[in-house]
Formats: structure tokens, sequence, C-alpha cells
């Protein structure tokens, strides 16, 4: 790619807001941890049994670890605001990298309700015993959804300053809430036993559930690259970001995999994929009498779950900040708050249609139905960017004689062909039903149709939208950097 011509006298920095550097790395730990560790999806996955450790580990290996020498080489690469936005964009041109960033985006406003929901389900346990039931009721679901959607929106606009206290809180809450779970597996274990046997994670006869589940992990393995997309907001970048992902991809791994098995040794496979881990933990206390650690514990989960959704919400609200200013979606999207110094107007449309999506889908369908087809879609969205991200490292391996990253070419390639087959798998794979989805119909309706709307709305934005206003721009004279294609 070409570099970008300035169409004006005046300079693209003096132009182009800052944001604050915020993030030391302590707080990407934290970050990767609440980000990538997402206990609302450990539920939906551990209901396939046992099978599901074997796609952990696979996932790990195969994805997770190249998606790691992925982050560290791009954000080494490219670094800077947008994350992968600005990767594809860089490597591949301007269509994929804002189709990469608007997937990235879309996902999230999918994703978003389901952390809503999820928080719906645990927090009924801080009332005490008899409330288990409110989540099925849609409008008390809807109201408190929508509550700490505006709760956790408007503490972003504040900024990262603020945000990241709660992205942190979310973080510790996630890392003692998965140590009770574990704990409590451990001494059920000692004292009882395992419900479980060998038998339970041998593939089982009709394998159509599990398969829904790869790309459910490979979409809870996520995260690491969400610090990159505030590249701007880190301390130090450079030397604070390696270091980060290796000890955040840690400890993310183990707990995922520790909080499987818990699940499955204190329920087995009836687990509810809303409040599967406080009905665990709930079931647990009581065969050992310490029956009083639920609601401090549903407490501490409450607020895990609301540091994930402040962490998605303010690191993907940069998406269509720097699309903003790149002139391929309303240019108000890319301004920063007078006196805050964030991108308020993105974080403020990103907040309004989590809204309406979370208001939509509870028309008809039960909650965890709704949850699952969140979910399931928002797997498909998420993924897109990292098939760019593996297909870079493979590029790089390919084309430069003498690679000028972090890793050599072997390592590239490996990491980048690996990573890549993956995504795709797990795109693909999620396109079979979980089992709580009860019409197979409405189910592929809504992934092909949804795919196809978010898709075909990215290609309406880049192609009919971003070429009609630079015309516009030039013509009022106004400061333009417009990037020039291959």
């Amino acid at each position: 790619m070409q570099p970008a011509k300035t169409l004006s006298t005046t300079t693209q920095s003096a132009a182009q807001p800052h944001l604050i550097r915020a993030l030391g790395r302590r707080d990407l730990v934290l970050l990767f941890v609440v980000a990538v560790f997402n206990l609302n999806v450990v539920p939906s996955i551990a209901a396939n049994g046992g099978v599901t450790i074997w796609l952990w580990i696979i996932s790990l290996v195969l994805f997770f670890w190249p998606q790691g020498i992925a982050v560290i080489e791009l954000a080494h690469r490219y670094p800077g605001e947008g994350g992968v936005y600005l990767w594809a964009k860089e490597v591949f041109g301007d269509f994929h990298g804002f189709l990469s960033g608007w997937c990235y985006w879309t996902n999230n406003m999918l994703y978003v309700p389901t952390v809503m929901l999820y928080f719906v389900g645990v927090s009924v346990y801080v009332l005490g015993p008899g409330h288990q039931n409110l989540p099925d009721n849609k409008l008390f679901a809807a109201s408190v959804s929508l509550a700490l959607l505006v709760l956790l929106t408007f503490l972003n606009i504040l900024g990262l300053g603020v945000g990241k206290w709660i992205n942190n809180l979310g973080a510790i809450g996630t890392f003692v809430a998965a140590l009770v779970l574990v704990g409590l597996g451990i001494v059920i274990w000692s004292r009882f036993g395992s419900g479980i046997t060998a038998a339970d994670f041998k593939i089982p006869d009709n394998p159509r559930f599990v398969l829904n589940s790869f790309g459910v992990i490979c979409f809870g393995l996520v995260g690491l690259e969400l610090a990159s997309v505030m590249g701007d907001e880190i301390k130090d970048p450079s030397r604070t970001l390696p270091g980060a992902v290796a000890w955040g991809g840690l400890i993310s791994g183990t707990l995922y995999v520790a909080v499987t098995l818990t699940l499955l040794i204190a329920i087995g496979k009836n687990v509810n994929v809303l409040q599967g881990v406080v009905q665990a933990v709930t079931g647990m206390a009581a065969r050992i009498g310490v029956s009083w650690i639920s609601v401090p514990f549903a407490v501490m989960l409450s607020l895990a779950i609301a540091g994930i959704g402040s962490a998605w919400i303010g690191g993907c609200s940069r998406i269509p900040f720097v699309a903003g200013l790149d002139s391929y979606m309303p240019s108000w999207l890319g301004k920063v708050h007078p006196r805050y110094a964030t991108p308020y107007a993105a974080l403020i449309v990103q907040g309004i249609v989590s809204a309406v999506l979370v208001i939509l889908n509870f028309v008809g369908a039960g909650v965890q139905e709704t949850f699952q087809k969140l979910l399931s879609l928002a797997v498909v969205l998420q993924l897109v960017p990292f098939v760019y991200m593996f297909g870079a490292l493979v590029k790089f391996a390919a084309t430069e004689p003498v690679p000028r990253g972090q890793y050599g070419r072997t390592t590239l390639f490996l990491a980048g062909t690996s990573g890549f087959l993956t995504t795709i798998l797990g795109i693909a794979l999620v396109f079979f039903p979980a089992q709580q989805i009860t019409s197979l119909w409405s189910y592929e309706l809504w992934m092909f149709g949804g795919t196809l709307f978010f898709v075909g709305l990215a290609a309406f934005f880049f192609f009919v939208y971003g070429r009609h206003k630079a015309p516009q721009q030039i013509g009022k004279g106004t400061t333009l950097v417009v990037p020039l294609s291959d």
C-alpha cells in the first residue's frame, strides 16, 4: 500500500484527536484476563460433556498460542489506535481493514447483550433463595440488562482512567470467582469422588451439538488483541505488551480448563447456560455445609461480569472511532469528549444498537435460546478479523526475504497457518445449532441472514458512503487524508 496523501496544508497530526496513555502492564494483564477468560461462555460449552476438555486443549494449541504470536507481531509492526482494523488495512488494503474492524465492532454489539443477560442470571442469586427464576421473566431481564448497559457506557465515557478500574475489578472478581469454584470442586472430588468417568471424555455418538462448541471455544479465547485496539492508550507498548500477553494468556487458558472440569464434576451436563457457574457453587457449597458462600460468590461474579462488559464496550468502541477519522463512517464518530478525551460518540452509538438488540431478541425466544443465538452470530463476526490476522503472518513469512518483526519465518508460518485453518473451522462449525436451539430453520436463517446483513452493510459504508463523502470533503476545502489503494 502506498502512503496516505494529504489534500490540505493542515497536517493530520494537528487535526486528529489524541487519547490519553492510561494503561500500564498490570492494567493490561488484568484487561486480558477479564477480556479472554469469560465465565459466561463456559456453561454453554460444559453442557456438551467431557469431550469439550479436549476441544479446549486443541484450541489453546492451534488457536490461542498463534493468537499471542499474531498480536505481538502485528502490534510491533503497526502500533497505534485501531488494532485489527489498522492491521488488516496496512497488510491487505483499505476495504479489508474496514471489514475486519466492522466485524469486530458489530460482533461486540451482539456479544455485549449476552454479557448483560449473563449478569441478570447471576445477580439474582444476590437476592437469596427463591429468586433464581427471575431471569425467565423477560421484562425483568430486559430492564436489568439495559440499566447495566447504560451504566457501563457512561463509565467508559468518563475515560479509561475510570473505566479501567471497572475492568480491573472485573478481572479480580473473575479470578476470585474461578478460584472459589475450582476450590470447591477439589473439596467435592476429594470427599465424594467425581460423577464423571473416562467414557464422558469420549466423542459422543451424535456429535452435532459438540461441533457448535468448538466455534464458541475459539470465541472464548479471543481478547489478546483487545489492548492493541487501544494502542495509543498503552504506556510504552513495545515493552509492556509482550509480557502482558504471555501472563494474561497463561492465566486465562488455565482457568478455562479448570472451570470446565469443575462444572462437569459438580453438575455434569445439565448446565443452565446463564446460571451454570453460580448453580454449581450453590450446589457444592450446600454439600459441604458452607451455603453462606453463595451470596458473596454471586456478588463477586456479578462484578466480574460487569468488568467483562466494560472491557468490551470500551475496547471495541475504538473501531468506529478510527473508521470515523478515516471517513468510511460518519466523521462525528471520530470525535472525542472535550473534557474526558474519550470517543464518546462511538460509545453512545454502540450502546444504542446493543440496547435495541437486547429488546428485539426478547421477542419470541426464551432467554437461554436468545443467549445462544446472539452468541453464535457473535462468534462468526468475531472470528473474521482473526482470518486477516493469521493471514498476515502467512503473508509475512511468504513474501519477506528477512522478516522485520519480532519473530522468524518459521514461527510466523506455523502460527499463521495453524491459526488461519482453526479460525475457518471454528466459523464453519458454529453454524451447527447448540442444544438450546428449538428450531433449526430459524437458527440457520438467523445465522446466514445475520452474517450477510452485517457484511453487506460494511460494503455499503465503504463503497457507497465512504466514496461519496470523500469528494464532498474535498469540495469544502476541509482537511482530508486519503489512503491510496494498492
